[in-house]
């Protein structure tokens, strides 16, 4: 019996001050939730609440998943973990016009 083939693909996430891409071999039909809980991104990061990588926003080369539980991965896809916003960008951008007198 021939052995199933793999898909190779990645799982990124990043804090302020470091990131990590986890390099993953994964069978056909695995979807975005799941590589992120075969990456193992809470033994890497064990600051973050394991609940948090459960529930995160993820995305595939910087598009939103709108339903990452059920998106099966592509041979090559990169699965990026999505931190919320700390600051909401409109807001940030009225602070910088503050600042610089504009």
């Amino acid at each position: 019996m021939a052995a199933e083939a793999k898909l190779e693909v990645e799982v990124a996430f990043a804090l302020p001050e470091r990131q990590r891409i986890v390099a993953l071999e994964v069978p056909p039909g695995t979807t975005a939730r799941q590589a992120v809980a075969l990456a193992q991104l809470g033994r890497l990061f064990p600051e973050v609440p394991a609940a948090f990588f459960a529930e995160a926003d993820l995305g595939i080369f910087g598009k939103r998943l709108r339903d990452p539980d059920d998106y099966s991965l592509r041979a090559g896809d990169r699965v990026e973990v999505y931190r919320p916003l700390e600051i909401d960008p409109k807001e940030a951008r009225a602070r910088r016009a503050q600042r610089t007198g504009l």
